[in-house]
This record gives structure tokens, C-alpha cells and sequence, in this order.
């Protein structure tokens, strides 16, 4: 089979990041470039374009009428196309495969090629998670429009967590009902979960299928995952993403009568709610209402950390910040650390390593050695002085004191769910 350009393309909720790979059947993929829109809900949008390892823009304000993502997308394609420094893009016949991030795909356990039949299936999902999968579907309309010759692929947040034994997976309703509406845990950050699996593995010098990890996905959104022989055997989030770990707009796992007593309105739908997409108040209070924004006023955990690690001001109102960025600081490190002592037993205490991964696993070191620090019971340690460098440079790196051959591992893995689609597509024959 020859060669393939193919598009990785994941749509968040404030952007869409599209990277470019020259992939060959059953081959990792080569990146030539990637393209990025951020600040759609906060204008002027900016574009980010990448080539070759080398930054080619690096925030302009975008100057077009970007009103979402599939704007933004026929920009990032527009920009894509009409680089003459791109060569293997000379056209838009020139992309062989488009893979989309999806953030819900129910029972699938695999990426799908994406047909009048898949598509309809995918739409019927969108009451499961209506603030997740319409900014993707969009795409995917855009694209099957814009690229009637590449092959569209979706790729599921949930389908790493396909493996989750049903005795965890199910929730304790009436049975007829939740077969007939689908109503188990799913869990998603899948695809960052099958990257961090293989590259801990690989590291470790274990098989995948050998592995036993704690993994945590430490972003806006964030979700911890148990995973057993290199396959997801338990995951914090739910039928939704909104369960398991606040994020920055996000509750996480509350008492699910407080939203009654929050607000009179809870049961209705959401005035952001359209024909297509239904969403009611309550959904909208704690996926887009609560988190640390609610908490602090703020969705920069960057800043939260510095305000909890600052010295105490001689300003009461500083002292009152310092306090309110503390308190979301350290109810962060209590509810993963709650996770991992829960996943530590139901894997037995067998864990060869704790993984950090996302933005704020990555970039916070003192995220990471509060969390140890409070684990240490458990046989984990940190290296302060790995842990405090200035950045993660390799994919993967190792931010624990060395122990014995019996000890668990502290990882640090920089994820890339842009490479895990190309990566699922390149070793799938259906999708050439």
C-alpha cells in the first residue's frame, strides 16, 4: 500500500487543533505539520501553524468572521493547503485519510470508518453527551463535503475503556432501563490513555498487555484511569465526562441532589440548547458552571498554583485570593489522590508505575509532589530535584526517586492524541 497523507483532527470546546502525518500501512507516523485555532470563546481567535518542527505563525489574530469550529477547520484546511512549503498537501485530493477525535462513541470498542450508518449512530449519541460531540460532528459534516476522496475516521475518547469488567462498569438502577438507554460508565481521555499505555510500557521495557499503571489526565478536564495488563480495568469518569475529578468548568463527582438545590430551574432546558442539541440547566450548572472557575473565578490552574504557593500579602484581599486558590489547590490533590488509593487496591497493589499526563500533570511540578507526598504510604516517591526542573523534554521521564525492582515508578508521560489516531489508522487496513 502506498504512502498516505492523513489529518488528525480534535475539536475542543474552545478550539481545533489539526496536525498533518505521512503514514504508510503498519508504519508510525512521520508529523510534517500542525495547525491550531484557540480562543473561539474568547476573541479574536489565534492561529498557530507549525511546520517541520519549526514555528511558521505563532499567534496571529485571525482576521476572518471564525464563528466556531467548523470555521475554524476551513481555515486550518485553507492554511494547510495553500502553503506552498507543504508539498505533499498541493491540493485538498491530496489527504487520503481524516481521523476525528470523538469524544463518546458508546459501544464501540474500535475506530470506526465513518458511513451514512456510523454518522446517524454517532448523532443518536449526542443526548449521552450533548456538550461533546456536536463541535466534532460538525467537522465530520464539513469534511465528507470538503474531502469526498479521503476516508473519515472516528476515533472514541471511550473506546480504550471498552475492557472495563461489568461489574464496574454498571450502575446500580433497574437493569431494564439502563440496557435500554444506555446507561453504564463509559469513560473517556481513552486515546490519551492508549498512548500513555504503550509509551510507559515501552519505557518500563514490559509488553503493553504486561503493564499494570495508575494513569492520570491532569487537564482543563481531567480523569484518572486504572489500567491492568496494558487494558483500561477502571476509569473516574462515567456515562458523561462530567463524573470523577473536577476540571475547570466541570463539577466532577458531587452529590447528585445538589444540583436541586442549587437552582429552581435545573429541569429545564438550557436557553443554549437548539433543536439539534438538548441541554438542560442542570447539565449546563455542572459541565460549564462549576470547577475551579466557580471556585476561584479562574480556569487557569497555572494561576491557582501560583496564587496557593505565593507568600502570604500584607493585603487582605490578596490573602483572601491566596486562601480560595489553596483551598481549590489542595481539593484537587485530595479527590486524585482518593482515586489512586482506590485503583491501588482494586489493582491488587501490583502497580509498576504512577503516570502524569496533560497540561497540568506535565507542567506543575508541584502538583505531582503534593500528590506523592500524600501517597507515599503506598511505596511512591518523588525526586524534588527531576521533579522542580524547568520542563518535560522527552515523551516520557521518570520524576521518582529509584527504588527497588519492586517499587512503583512516578512517570511523567507528555501524551499526544494527535499521534494515537494517525497511529490507529496507519495499522487498520480497513481504513486504506
Amino acid at each position: 500500500m502506498k504512502k498516505k497523507i492523513a489529518l488528525s483532527v480534535n475539536a475542543g470546546s474552545s478550539s481545533v487543533k489539526v496536525s498533518v502525518y505521512d503514514v504508510e500501512f503498519g508504519q508510525a507516523p512521520v508529523q510534517l505539520a500542525e495547525a491550531q485555532i484557540s480562543g473561539l470563546t474568547s476573541p479574536p481567535p489565534t492561529l498557530k501553524y507549525v511546520r517541520d518542527g519549526k514555528t511558521v505563525i505563532k499567534a496571529k489574530e485571525v482576521d476572518d468572521n471564525i464563528e466556531g469550529q467548523r470555521d475554524a477547520f476551513s481555515l486550518l484546511l485553507e492554511t494547510l493547503v495553500e502553503d506552498e512549503d507543504l508539498p505533499q498537501i498541493k491540493s485538498k485530493e491530496d489527504i487520503g485519510i481524516v481521523c476525528h477525535r470523538i469524544v463518546h462513541g458508546g459501544d464501540y470498542s474500535k475506530p470506526q470508518l465513518i458511513s451514512n450508518e456510523t454518522y446517524e449512530h454517532l448523532e443518536n449519541l449526542n443526548d449521552l453527551a450533548p456538550l461533546h460531540n456536536a463541535n466534532s460532528l460538525g467537522i465530520v459534516q464539513l469534511c465528507i463535503r470538503a474531502l469526498p476522496t479521503a476516508n473519515n475516521v472516528a476515533c472514541f475518547d471511550s473506546q480504550f475503556h471498552s475492557t472495563i469488567p461489568e461489574h464496574i462498569r454498571t450502575y446500580p438502577i433497574n437493569r431494564d432501563i439502563a440496557r435500554s438507554n444506555k446507561l453504564r460508565k463509559y469513560g473517556f481521555h481513552g486515546i490519551s490513555y492508549a498512548f500513555i499505555t504503550r509509551s510507559a510500557a515501552e519505557f518500563l521495557g514490559k509488553e503493553p498487555d504486561e503493564v499494570n499503571i495508575i494513569a492520570l489526565h491532569l487537564g482543563s478536564g481531567a480523569s484518572a484511569c486504572a489500567i491492568k495488563n496494558g487494558k483500561s480495568w477502571d476509569t473516574s469518569m462515567g456515562l458523561t465526562p462530567l463524573a470523577g475529578l473536577p476540571g475547570a468548568t466541570r463539577s466532577g463527582s458531587v452529590d447528585p441532589s445538589l444540583v436541586f438545590h442549587y437552582a429552581s430551574d435545573v429541569g429545564k432546558l438550557s436557553p443554549a440548547s437548539t433543536s439539534d442539541l438538548h441541554i438542560s440547566r442542570a447539565e449546563e450548572i455542572l459541565n460549564k458552571e462549576s470547577g475551579w472557575k466557580a471556585l476561584t473565578g479562574t480556569t487557569d490552574f497555572g494561576k491557582i498554583i501560583s496564587s496557593a504557593f505565593s507568600s502570604s500579602s500584607s493585603s487582605s484581599e490578596d490573602d483572601d485570593d491566596h486562601e480560595v486558590m489553596k483551598l481549590a489547590f489542595d481539593l484537587f490533590v485530595d479527590r486524585i489522590c482518593g482515586f489512586i488509593g482506590s485503583y491501588y487496591v482494586s489493582l491488587r497493589g501490583k502497580v509498576d508505575a504512577l503516570v502524569f499526563a496533560g497540561g497540568i500533570g506535565e507542567k506543575s511540578p508541584q502538583l505531582r509532589a503534593a500528590v506523592v507526598d500524600q501517597i507515599s504510604c503506598l511505596g511512591f516517591q518523588i525526586d524534588d530535584e527531576v521533579n522542580n526542573k524547568n520542563e518535560i523534554r522527552n515523551m516520557v521521564e521518570e520524576v521518582g526517586k529509584k527504588g527497588g525492582l519492586d517499587e512503583p515508578r512516578v512517570l511523567v508521560v507528555q501524551t499526544d492524541e494527535q499521534f494515537e489516531m494517525a497511529r490507529a489508522c496507519a495499522e487498520d487496513a480497513e481504513f486504506w
